[in-house]
């Protein structure tokens, strides 16, 4: 007997891991201290803590501990990345690169910057959803001073050839930002091999505390230097002000060793649930979609499309399971997400693709009871479908004129 409801929500937030919060707790009530009080034992033991915290970050993306800053999220360290290049090196350019398909905490920083006199490149997507190195190259200019491509997409799971895109902007002297929130923990990353200047990722994406984030910022070849966005005492190489949140740092500090640790294999499991999940669903309906790339995919997402279908009534007919339509983040209007329309889905199918996030948490119980509960709510959907219907009857819909009143 699987818990209800049951929780495939896990490119929106994970549940922390009870390891993570055991790290935790002490810091809350006996190490209380202020890792910026540099004069008293309670100070020095937050400031180790913090230290063991960074060295754990660092080594899960290859970087040095001295290479993460601190922040409150990942769109904290989004912004702080792209807006914190465009203000130190506005001498040298005005002229960023991102893609269509990035996170709003990109895109809405980007917009941001483009009222205050900035140009940016927005690239399209294929319609697996990826940029392709060759498209990043022919937007590059004179005046380009960074290139923003996310590592993995949270609606559709699609991985970024960012090994390539990172190559080629060493080769030609401009900074690499990317957003490794859904990545970090789940595929191996490496800052060095991958050619990456600036990289964002967050706690609660890897069963860490919500509220705090980290960037890495490349300390040499090249030293990359940001603006501040928060003024104050000079914390974090003066790039972000503020007391360190010692008790969540230790977390997302623990919940990277963890992810380091058990990396290779948690990627095996939950492919091989998703995987279990993909073909039990599929395999029984018709008119299903995939939707994102095939196999450069992260290996916990299933963002899936079912035809003649009303998006809303199968999230209201399968409200035992914890999962999205469209993004979590932009669910409060009825658009059909900006993920799918850019890889040229059409609004009827968006409407109806729902998004399985699979986790460290969930079980094989969990999979066939959620592929059941799919399965039989889209036949039930579909059986009061006229269109889906005359579908089965052969009539090809698309070629129908509908009467206009």
């Amino acid at each position: 007997m699987t818990a209800m409801p049951i929780y495939m929500d896990n490119n929106s937030t994970t549940r922390t891991d009870p390891r993570v919060v055991e790290a935790m707790l002490p810091y809350f009530t006996e190490h209380y201290g202020n890792a910026a009080s540099r004069n008293h034992p309670f100070g020095w033991e937050a400031e180790s803590a913090v230290d063991d915290a960074r060295e754990h970050i660092a080594a899960i993306i290859g970087a040095s501990a001295k290479e993460v800053i601190f922040t409150s999220g990942a769109t904290e360290s989004n912004n702080l990345a792209i807006k914190g290049v465009a203000g130190m090196y506005k001498k040298k350019g005005n002229h960023i690169v991102t893609q269509a398909t990035e996170h709003k905490a990109v895109l809405d920083t980007c917009k941001r910057l483009e009222r205050d006199g900035y140009q940016v490149t927005y690239l399209p997507v294929d319609k697996f959803g990826q940029v392709h190195p060759e498209q990043v190259a022919e937007a590059l200019t004179e005046k380009t001073i960074l290139v923003s491509i996310m590592a993995a997409n949270n609606e559709i799971g699609t991985l970024q050839p960012i090994r390539e895109i990172g190559k080629l902007c060493k080769s030609k002297g401009v900074l690499f930002h990317t957003d490794a929130v859904q990545a970090v923990g789940k595929i191996p990353l490496d800052v060095e091999d991958m050619g990456i200047d600036l990289l964002s990722l967050t706690g609660h994406k890897i069963y860490g505390p919500k509220g705090v984030g980290a960037l890495y910022v490349r300390k040499k070849d090249p030293r990359v230097r940001l603006e501040a966005q928060i003024d104050g005492g000079g914390h974090e190489r003066g790039m972000r002000s503020g007391t360190l949140a010692v008790p969540l740092i230790v977390g997302l500090g623990k919940a990277c060793q963890i992810a380091r640790a058990e990396m290779s294999q948690e990627i095996e499991r939950t492919f091989r649930l998703r995987e279990r999940l993909r073909t039990g669903i599929m395999s029984k309906l018709p008119e299903s979609y995939l939707n994102g790339h095939p196999t450069e995919r992260l290996p916990g997402n299933a963002n899936i499309s079912f035809a003649y279908v009303e998006g809303e009534g199968l999230m209201m007919g399968i409200k035992a399971v914890a999962v999205s339509s469209g993004s979590a983040c932009t669910s409060a209007s009825l658009e059909p997400s900006y993920v799918l329309r850019a890889l040229g889905v059409g609004d009827e199918l968006a409407h109806s693709s729902i998004r399985f996030g699979l986790g460290r948490f969930n079980t094989e119980a969990d999979v066939d009871f959620v592929v059941d509960l799919v399965v039989n709510e889209v036949t039930r959907l579909r059986e009061m479908s006229p269109l889906y219907e005359m579908v089965q009857q052969g009539i090809d819909i698309k070629k129908i004129e509908w009467a206009h009143h």
